[in-house]
């Protein structure tokens, strides 16, 4: 069995919300795999479906831009708060998204070749940069649409999180941002049903008749009950059958009439990305020097 850490837990209970003695549980019960002890305290009732992971670590910025039909979200780290706040930073990063709308990169990798100017490509502005502030950065991630019709896009919290999107037709510019602004407080994770992929939905049906099962329903409706519960799962997780936030009494689908979302990425600064303890004290001391 593998060995469960404090630092487990604590993970644990930060995505899903349940008690420390129920996380150590779970994860006793599942061989310390995460995924597999989510799943196993929501059997138990124990833990919210929508909860998603906790702290987000990185630093940086995440940022937007648009020409046209075209536009971008794009994802930059760096140590500190600090530096996402440096004028420098700012517009080399604003520089990078103008160079990902006109030159269209596959990747970062891609990205880092091209020219950032008449002295230096992508990946040595970059260098500069960290030599010139004095603090490790780095270009996580980008996402770049071309649209047949209207490309919408916002920004939260400074930069904490960035949405882009793409319609097929022209959207009044007020609705596409209204639907942008619902992206990025609802996190959808999917446009519609067609794109759930058949894992998360077996995942889902699972937890579901297993949930049934312990509350003591009997098994000849199970099915049925998992079949109604499923709407749910949807609604909760597709875009499109989600409650508008602008309008509460209107699906985000049938606010859109006729159009249809090609293109959906909410960028989130640092998700996914675990900070150290070491980087914490890092990050203290760095702040303090600056103060």
């Amino acid at each position: 069995m593998s060995q469960i850490t404090a630092a487990d837990v604590k993970k644990l209970r930060e995505i899903s919300g349940a008690g420390m003695m129920d996380c150590k549980k779970a994860l006793s019960e599942t061989n310390g795999d995460i995924d597999a002890a989510v799943d196993f305290l929501r059997k138990k009732g124990l833990a919210a479906a929508s909860k998603k992971a906790g702290r987000v670590a990185a630093e940086g910025v995440v940022t937007v831009a648009t020409d046209g039909n075209v536009g971008v979200v794009l994802e930059v780290n760096s140590e500190t708060d600090f530096v996402s706040k440096n004028d420098q930073f700012v517009g080399f990063v604003n520089k990078l998204a103008a160079i990902i709308i006109r030159e269209n990169p596959a990747d970062v990798a891609a990205l880092n070749a091209l020219p950032f100017d008449a002295e230096f490509n992508v990946e040595q502005a970059l260098s500069q940069l960290i030599a010139t502030i004095g603090e490790n950065m780095s270009i996580r991630r980008f996402e770049r649409a071309e649209a047949a019709g209207t490309v919408a896009t916002y920004v939260h919290g400074a930069g904490k999180i960035g949405v882009l999107l793409s319609f097929d037709k022209e959207v009044d510019a007020e609705l596409a941002r209204g639907v942008a602004m619902h992206v990025a407080a609802a996190n959808p994770r999917f446009i519609c049903r067609d794109d759930v992929d058949e894992a998360s939905v077996e995942r889902e049906r699972q937890v579901l008749s297993e949930r049934a099962i312990a509350s003591g329903k009997p098994e000849a409706i199970v099915d049925k009950i998992v079949q109604g519960q499923l709407g749910k799962f949807y609604s909760d997780v597709c875009l499109l059958e989600q409650d508008f936030v602008m309008d509460t009494d209107k699906k985000v689908g049938a606010a859109l009439g006729g159009a249809t979302v090609v293109t959906m990425a909410r960028f989130q600064l640092g998700e996914g990305i675990e900070k150290k303890e070491e980087d914490f004290a890092a990050e203290v001391a760095a702040q303090v020097q600056g103060l």
